[in-house]
């Protein structure tokens, strides 16, 4: 099946409509003049001059206005004419049809959506989209309802990229990939360029795209939280750890170094483990008094 060759917008420059709008008010007057005075009123004249009032009042319907950041797409007879964008007063041939199109940005919030990440959890996610319409005739012709699609792309391009990342970085078969949430910079770019891509035939131009809402859902929600939770233990008792043997080692140097006493293997293992519990000990280190030496 052959895709239809997009559409493209047309430039029209339509006529201003203050002078004809002028000329009728001009034959208004001069008809209830007319009408007023009965002794200019030719029985002969009466149907032209009907007929006139119905041409004027045809010609009205020809008048349009164009806001400034709208636009009218004109189509006579199924046919594409052309796009107003600069606003001011017009007319045109009273049997087109004049359609307005926003050029105005927009934002869209999307719905948030439960969907699995590349690991498979099940996460609620929602972004929130600015776009504009940058191809008018796209806009009105490419697509049923671009407002419509814009909201359906959204969903599945959110959808999509969800898919693709881990919630966060703590996924070790997915440690190499961006995740969702520590990686937003990319992520909310990655997001930007697919939705680009999909608007791409309804004329629309992203201007940016975020997540608004990102988290686990909640069914799991409590034991992703004990995850992060003994993550962060770890990685604060592995911190503690290098520091720790840090010291030791530095009062180690320092005292073999002063010649403050000589150590042998065993001695050093004791004050090590000695060092170790009060650096890395939760509670305060209790000072036990030894009267004896080591080895007895």
């Amino acid at each position: 099946m052959n895709m239809r060759p997009a559409s493209g917008q047309i430039a029209f420059n339509a006529k201003s409509g203050w002078p004809l709008l002028g000329l009728l008010f001009a034959y208004w007057a001069w008809f209830v003049w007319w009408v007023i005075e009965p002794s200019h009123q030719n029985p002969w004249l009466l149907l032209p001059i009907l007929g006139g009032v119905l041409g004027s009042i045809l010609l009205m319907c020809g008048f349009f206005i164009v806001n400034p950041n709208m636009s009218r797409v004109l189509v006579l007879f199924g046919r594409y004419r052309g796009t107003v964008a600069a606003d001011g007063f017009y007319w045109t041939n009273p049997f087109t049809i004049k359609t307005k199109v926003s050029l105005k940005a927009h934002n869209l919030s999307s719905q948030t959506i439960k969907v699995n990440d590349l690991a498979g959890n099940p996460i609620e996610i929602g972004a929130v989209i600015v776009w504009q319409v940058n191809d008018t005739a796209q806009a009105v012709f490419d697509v049923e309802d671009y407002h419509q699609y814009i909201d359906v792309q959204v969903e599945a391009a959110v959808r999509d990229l969800a898919l693709q990342h881990p919630y966060d970085e703590n996924s070790i078969e997915h440690s190499d990939t961006p995740s969702l949430r520590g990686n937003v910079e990319e992520v909310t770019g990655k997001l930007q360029t697919q939705l680009q891509e999909r608007m791409d035939r309804a004329g629309i131009l992203v201007l940016e795209a975020r997540i608004a809402h990102l988290a686990y859902a909640p069914e799991i929600a409590s034991a992703m939280l004990q995850r992060q939770q003994a993550g962060a233990i770890i990685a604060a008792r592995e911190r503690i750890v290098e520091g720790a043997v840090g010291m030791v080692e530095q009062a180690l140097k320092d005292l073999s170094a002063k010649g403050v006493l000589e150590l042998d293997d065993e001695r050093k293992a004791t004050l090590v483990g000695n060092l170790l519990v009060v650096l890395c000990g939760h509670s305060e280190a209790q000072p036990v008094i030894n009267t004896g030496s080591l080895y007895n």
